[in-house]
C-alpha cells in the first residue's frame, strides 16, 4: 500500500484549522457513520448517554460534538469531579470505569439534574451506570473499520505536512497500519514516517545511538543488539531482490549462512 498525497501549505493549513475548529469525526464507515447519526441525534435530546468502545476509537471527538461546551473531566479525578458537578448543567466524563465512586456521581448527577455525556471501555458493565444512561452504543475499533483507517492516515498526513513543513508529495511506501491503539497508534506511526522519510545515515546513526545509550551494560551486548542492523537489512533486500538466492549475492554471503541469519532473527521477520 502506498499513499501520495499533493499538498500545499495554505490548503494544509486550512484543512487542518478546520479538523480542530469542528473537531471532524471520520464517518467513511457504515459503522462510524452510524455512530455519528446518534450522536446527532442525541444533540437535540435531554438524555443522558455513554459511548463505549477502545482507546482511540473517538469516543471523546463524539462527546465533544453532542456537548461542545461542556467541561471534560477523567472519572479517575474524583475530588475534581465532585467540585464541577456543583457549578454545570452538562458534563463530559471520560473513562467512567475508573471512577473510585461511580454511585455516589451518578447519585449527584442525578439530584442536580446534569445531562451527562460519558466514555467508558468496551467490556465495562455496572448495573446502575446501565440503569441510569437511556442510550449507550459501542464504536468499533479501527480494524473493523477499513475505510476510516484510509482517510484518517490522509488527514495525519496533512497534520504533519503542517507540522514539520510541507512538501509537494509525500509518500508512505508498503505501508501497513498500526492499529494496536486504534487513531492513537496510528497517528503516532504517520508522523514518525513523515520524519524519517528523508533521513540520511549520520541522523539514522544518532537516533539508534540515543536508543542504545542507556540499554548497554551486559557482557554480550553486541550480540544482544545485531538484530538492530540485521533485521532491516534481511526485510528490504528480501522485499527488494524477492529471493533468498539474490539477497545472498547481494549482500556477499553464503546462502546457508543467511539462513542462519533469517532463522536467528525469526521473531523480527
Amino acid at each position: 500500500m502506498e499513499f501520495r498525497l499533493k499538498i500545499s501549505k495554505r490548503a494544509v493549513a486550512a484543512q487542518v484549522l478546520a479538523l480542530v475548529v469542528d473537531a471532524s469525526y471520520i464517518t467513511a464507515s457504515a459503522s462510524s457513520a452510524q455512530a455519528f447519526k446518534t450522536a446527532t441525534l442525541l444533540k437535540t435530546l435531554n438524555v443522558n448517554s455513554l459511548i463505549t468502545g477502545e482507546s482511540g476509537v473517538g469516543k471523546k471527538t463524539l462527546a465533544r460534538y453532542i456537548l461542545p461546551d461542556a467541561p471534560i473531566l477523567e472519572a479517575s479525578n474524583y475530588n475534581e469531579l465532585l467540585i464541577a458537578l456543583n457549578s454545570v448543567k452538562e458534563i463530559i466524563i471520560t473513562n467512567l470505569e475508573n471512577s473510585p465512586n461511580i454511585n455516589k456521581i451518578l447519585e449527584i448527577l442525578d439530584s442536580q439534574n446534569i445531562k451527562v455525556v460519558a466514555t467508558a471501555k468496551n467490556l465495562y458493565h455496572n448495573e446502575n451506570v446501565d440503569k441510569y444512561f437511556s442510550v449507550k452504543f459501542n464504536i468499533p475499533s479501527l480494524s473493523e473499520r477499513p475505510e476510516d483507517v484510509n482517510i484518517l492516515v490522509k488527514t495525519f498526513i496533512k497534520e504533519a505536512a503542517l507540522l514539520f513543513y510541507a512538501k509537494d508529495e509525500f509518500k508512505i511506501k508498503n505501508f501497513k497500519p498500526d492499529l494496536s491503539q486504534n487513531s492513537h497508534s496510528l497517528r503516532r506511526q504517520v508522523m514518525i514516517s513523515y520524519l524519517l522519510q528523508d533521513i540520511n545515515e549520520n541522523e539514522l546513526m544518532t537516533i539508534i545511538q540515543n536508543y542504545l545509550t542507556d540499554k548497554l551494560g551486559s557482557n554480550n551486548d553486541y550480540k544482544n543488539f545485531l538484530h538492530l542492523y540485521e533485521v532491516p537489512i534481511i526485510k528490504a533486500g528480501l522485499q527488494r531482490f524477492k529471493s533468498q538466492l539474490q539477497l545472498s549475492e547481494k549482500l556477499g554471503l553464503n546462502r546457508n549462512t543467511l539462513r542462519k541469519k533469517i532463522a536467528e532473527n525469526q521473531k523480527y521477520l
